[in-house]
């Protein structure tokens, strides 16, 4: 098996070969600290979580680097609006980040390098792209020249004529180009300043992950991650400025998830439909919300609806209850039993299971095909445990270790939760329930409904059997 990425710089599928055997720099784009992240947010921060997990769990070493954005037009208008420094601010919401990233299961960065604390690295670099001719200064604002950079544009795969034309960018007297962008912004009345060569001033949003990714990482990195809608201009930037400093490729891999949609629609303040996780963390479990996540490729767009979610939630609820059974006929099996054709059956299907998720996980990180495999092994732990009245217990041993390895990945399953009952409890309760009802003793049918349901059991009556889930 050979891990592949869908690499956004060379536009296809590239066998993964780190700069360095066993390690991977990865970096990926973090938050501007002006505000709660919202759910569009959780994908990529969720997904690259994924990603470094499965790198991890494929045996590398993974340095990963996640920037805040502490100084930033966004965080000075809300210091504005709420009287505070925008110190204040950022720290707030970097505080804030930390508890919704750590509620959502998010493995913390090996660094979270804040933009004001790399000023200097940041002048260094744009003082070594005005002496190649790379940018050029206006009145205290320092510009990147576009044009001076052949490659510009070979991310997004679009020429600069047709960046120009499809460009969002305000007409600016100052700038040689419409698409030059700011490395050093002269300070304005009021604002916070650093001094440079060029004046008092702040860095442009660009060349601060230029900086904080060659500072800890180093000049050339494996992993650049982040939203598609960073392709242009932030990341397409970031390689002309890093690239015309050093004269060196910056980042090897280039991998960018979708869009998440809310009900089908893009979020918006105008259609008031922008959730933040810190809303969505109070309603749904972190393992439903990493589920709904993994439900899509990570490169597609995907539909944040109260339908998504609750599909989501009863496919975790599915794994999570296969989890607990294993664990409770681990705990009743008999240390010594003889081998059965069920147990050799399994064994090859757990085996089989494994294979399949490494495989869909190997080609760009396939995470509905990997959850597929689970589901697999989830209805083979159901029809083993069914169908086995002694199972072996280095047979559970090894089911129970490949779910807690998925787990370490995708983080879909709540490990310390314990069933309220015993299962062979739940089981004698639905068999005296079935009785009552054949005898149409309908009110001790439905006590035994309602007892069971206040332990958090749910019973759900089919054509072939009285079934129990967990609420």
């Amino acid at each position: 098996m050979e891990l592949v990425f869908q690499n956004t710089l060379t536009k296809r599928k590239d066998p993964f070969k780190p700069i360095e055997s066993g390690k991977v720099r990865m970096y990926v784009c973090g938050p501007t600290v002006y505000n709660y992240f919202h759910i569009g947010n959780a994908r990529p921060f969720i997904i690259f979580d994924i990603a470094r997990r499965y790198l991890e769990y494929r045996g590398y070493s993974v340095k990963y680097i996640q920037n805040f954005t502490d100084i930033d037009d966004k965080i000075i208008k809300r210091a504005h609006e709420e009287g505070k420094s925008w110190k204040e601010i950022a720290e707030k919401y970097i505080e804030a980040y930390f508890e919704d990233a750590d509620a959502l299961k998010i493995k913390r960065a090996s660094f979270y390098p804040r933009a004001t604390e790399h000023i200097k690295e940041m002048i260094e670099i744009i003082s070594r792209l005005i002496e190649k001719g790379h940018a050029y200064i206006v009145d205290g604002d320092v510009y990147y020249d576009v044009l001076s950079f052949p490659e510009y544009g070979k991310l997004s795969g679009k020429s600069i004529n047709e960046l120009e034309a499809g460009a969002r960018v305000e007409p600016d007297p100052k700038k040689k180009n419409p698409l030059d962008f700011a490395l050093w912004k002269r300070a304005k009345e009021g604002e916070p300043y650093w001094e440079s060569p060029w004046g008092k001033g702040r860095p442009g949003w660009h060349i601060e992950c230029s900086a904080m990714s060659m500072k800890h990482l180093g000049e050339t990195i494996d992993i650049h991650a982040g939203g598609e809608d960073l392709i242009f201009p932030h990341h397409e930037n970031e390689i002309a400025q890093s690239e015309g400093a050093t004269g060196k490729p910056f980042c090897n891999y280039w991998l960018h998830n979708g869009y998440l949609l809310i009900n089908e629609e893009k979020m918006s303040k105008s259609l008031g439909n922008i959730l933040t996780a810190r809303e969505l963390r109070e309603k749904y479990p972190a393992e439903v919300l990493r589920m709904f996540m993994l439900s899509a490729h990570y490169r597609h767009p995907i539909n944040f609806s109260d339908d998504t979610l609750k599909q989501a939630e009863s496919g975790q609820r599915r794994i999570q209850n296969a989890f607990l059974n294993l664990k409770e006929a681990l705990s009743a099996s008999e240390l010594v039993n003889p081998v059965s054709k069920e147990d050799f059956k399994f064994s090859g299907e757990i085996e089989e299971i494994k294979l399949k998720f490494e495989e869909s996980m190997d080609d760009d990180l396939n995470t509905p095909e990997a959850l597929a495999s689970i589901f697999d092994l989830v209805k083979s732990i159901n029809l083993y445990l069914g169908e086995t009245t002694n199972p072996k217990r280095s047979i559970l041993e090894k089911a129970i270790n490949l779910l807690e390895g998925i787990n370490d990945v995708f983080g879909i399953i709540k490990m310390d939760e314990k069933l309220p009952l015993e299962v062979s409890e739940i089981e004698k309760l639905i068999k005296e329930r079935e009785l009552a009802r054949k005898e149409r003793n309908w009110e001790k049918a439905d006590s035994i409904r309602s007892f069971l349901l206040s332990k958090g059991i749910i019973l759900e009556d089919t054509p072939a059997g009285t079934r129990w889930k967990l609420k």
